[in-house]
């Protein structure tokens, strides 16, 4: 009788020894998701408030012979960086590095909403329809121009 009690004894306690653990692995894997969950939405709430509007003129004169020009005003409500590795330039379909971003008109690194930056893209173009495409945090604008 008491071999009985001893049995139920050591299974009612492996029983709850399991129950902890699976209750414990559900506990970690919920907070993983809350995580991924917060981090995604502040990605989402960045690329939300990224706005930016290249206001150059495309009948102006924006290359020189060997730098492309273009002004680019923050639009939206979140603050950037007037640094290259703020935005993606793309001329032709060709993804460029070789540029430079100078915040207008006292330089400085943070790119605040109504502030205007000076992207200067170094590269070559033949006279032709051109086309430019600046991403900045999912926000995409091109910006069209001939060179004569």
């Amino acid at each position: 009788m008491a071999s009985v009690s001893v049995s139920h004894l050591i299974i009612f306690i492996a029983s709850m020894m399991i129950a902890a653990s699976v209750a414990g692995v559900f506990t970690n894997s919920v907070g993983q998701l809350s995580s991924a969950v917060s981090e995604q939405g502040l990605d989402v709430s960045s690329d939300v408030r990224t706005n930016v509007e290249i206001i150059s003129d495309s009948g102006s004169e924006v290359h020189d012979g060997s730098t492309i020009t273009l002004h680019i005003k923050n639009t939206g409500s979140e603050q950037l960086g007037a640094t290259p590795g703020q935005m993606d330039v793309i001329v032709n379909g060709t993804f460029v590095t070789d540029y430079d971003v100078t915040l207008e008109p006292n330089g400085g690194q943070s790119w605040d909403p109504g502030d205007v930056v000076r992207l200067d893209i170094n590269t070559g173009l033949s006279p032709g329809d051109h086309r430019v495409k600046v991403i900045v945090n999912s926000d995409e604008e091109v910006f069209e121009f001939n060179k004569p």
